[in-house]
């Protein structure tokens, strides 16, 4: 080895530095070339191509310590070859959940964008950091013109905004702003000598309330939980209570957080009562639109946000209805003072110099509580541009009029029982087999219901055939939530789902 390298350091005149030749790269970029193409094609065959074919399983099912077997995770001293790499993509690909299948209707994403994932692909390759102009000149001025959009969208005439890694993230930079708001000392004083904060949200709020109210110091026990009516929306009368308690304990309260569609019923608050509470009190309005905010997009449905535009902050998520690929979801602010930057900003000197050759306030880094961050509006906006708001608009209509027609074969079916009238795609109801049909409603039949649903979707994951959440709530047992989003699923879905439901729970 010693002759070798020797010979190598005399042939090419290299330079050795600890041991280490320093001339040329070591990266072979002939074969990292090849294996990217080899890898693309897989992509292409196995999760594009079949993107919306309906034979083809949502999931190939295996319990954690088989599928640990089958895809051999040991990372090892000597890197494997690259067939075998390209092995380990197609198993990857075969045991994963094909969110992108016409029949996932497991959560509040799904489907498939081909703009939005070529816009990702674009994104993944260059590798870009949203934080200065001069490393992210198109990406940034994307999101300028992204955040535009959308806030013409939720009516104001002007604000700002940051596309952040989720809602949850979203919901907690709107939290920390309306105490920065209230409160603006906090950012250097911090918690001492502050009064004792409280915010309000209803019990059907996204849990990301209370994960951000513990994270920012303020304590899960000042968050305190409005009373919904039986749709699962915010009843403003409870809201007005509870301010005023909250004021009588001597508490500060600061900030009231609505939600436009919440998780499982699907439900929007009542935002024009709850902004006129929130100006009598002066409290921010936060607007958690992560869900329902893609409704703004079409004319017809847009009145289940009426009053949005009262809103201090607003949650916006186009990876879930709009289908832009995950992660993309935007906080909006109406304030334009900069308001984000001065909750946010620690001024590092070595990134945002204030002496460079182009204007400096395209550096917008600073408003986000992260350094590095992707370019999520990019998806947005390359699907935006294709599609146009008429092909968005489109999305949102059809999955709200699916939803309608599943509701309408559930009422005509025996052995289905909706929860309530839906008012967005959620769509929640139980599955009652024939042998619990003549049982006398009480405990009984409800206990044996609330194991009905669990089994059903055991047996739909080992087969395969498709994705339906459920879950208990507020009391009530078990039952499924079907939320109808991509754009591939059609009636023949629908009709499919209840007659599987109905073929796996024939025994039952």
């Amino acid at each position: 080895v010693g002759v070798c390298k020797q010979e190598m350091l005399q042939k090419k005149n290299a330079v050795l530095v600890d041991g280490v030749i320093l001339n040329g790269p070591i990266m072979d970029s002939k074969a990292g070339q090849k294996f990217v193409e080899e890898a693309c094609k897989i992509i292409m065959e196995e999760v594009v191509q079949k993107a919306d074919d309906v034979t083809e399983k949502v999931c190939e099912w295996q319990a954690p310590e088989k599928l640990k077997q089958i895809l051999d995770l040991e990372m090892r001293d000597i890197g494997e070859c690259h067939q075998k790499i390209l092995q380990l993509c197609r198993d990857v690909i075969k045991y994963s959940v094909k969110t992108n299948h016409p029949r996932f209707f497991n959560q509040l994403y799904a489907g498939i964008d081909y703009y939005s994932l070529v816009a990702r692909f674009i994104t993944e390759a260059l590798n870009p950091s949203v934080y200065t102009y001069e490393v992210s000149p198109v990406f940034l001025l994307v999101e300028e013109a992204v955040i535009k959009k959308m806030i013409e969208f939720i009516g104001w005439e002007e604000g700002d905004g940051i596309f952040n890694p989720g809602g949850s993230i979203s919901n907690m930079y709107a939290m920390n702003l309306a105490r920065y708001k209230f409160c603006p000392e906090i950012k250097e004083k911090g918690l001492s000598g502050l009064p004792r904060l409280v915010l309000f949200a209803s019990e059907e709020c996204h849990y990301s309330m209370k994960k951000a109210a513990s994270f920012l110091g303020i304590g899960t026990e000042n968050v305190y939980f409005i009373k919904t009516d039986e749709r699962g929306k915010m009843i403003p009368e409870e809201l007005e209570k509870q301010v005023q308690r909250a004021r009588k304990e001597g508490s500060a309260p600061f900030l009231v957080c609505a939600t436009a569609g919440t998780t499982v019923l699907g439900a929007f608050d009542p935002l024009d009562k709850i902004a006129d509470i929130c100006e009598k009190h002066g409290l921010w309005l936060h607007v958690d639109a992560s869900w329902g905010g893609s409704a703004l997009i079409s004319r017809k449905h847009r009145r289940l946000l009426h009053g949005i535009h009262r809103a201090d902050s607003v949650a916006w998520n186009p990876h879930k209805m709009l289908l832009a690929g995950i992660q993309c979801c935007a906080l909006l602010v109406k304030d334009n003072s900069g308001l984000l930057k001065k909750c946010y900003s620690a001024e590092a000197a070595y990134l945002f110099q204030q002496d460079k050759f182009y204007d400096v306030s395209y550096d917008t880094g600073d408003k986000s509580i992260q350094c590095s961050r992707r370019p999520d509006a990019f998806k947005f906006w390359l699907m935006w541009k294709a599609l146009g708001t008429a092909g968005l608009e489109q999305r949102v209509n059809r999955a709200l009029a699916l939803a309608r027609y599943l509701v309408e074969e559930i009422k005509k079916r025996e052995g289905f029982q909706l929860l309530l009238e839906p008012e967005y795609s959620n769509v929640c109801f139980w599955y009652i087999p024939p042998s619990l049909r003549k049982m006398e409603d009480g405990p009984e039949f409800w206990q044996k219901l609330h194991q009905v649903a669990p089994i059903i979707k055991e047996r739909m994951m080992k087969k395969g055939s498709m994705m339906l959440g459920y879950q208990p709530h507020w009391g009530k047992v078990n039952f499924f939530r079907q939320v109808v989003i991509s754009p591939q699923v059609s009636r023949e879905d629908m009709d499919f789902l209840l007659d599987e439901i109905e073929l796996l729970a024939k025994d039952l």
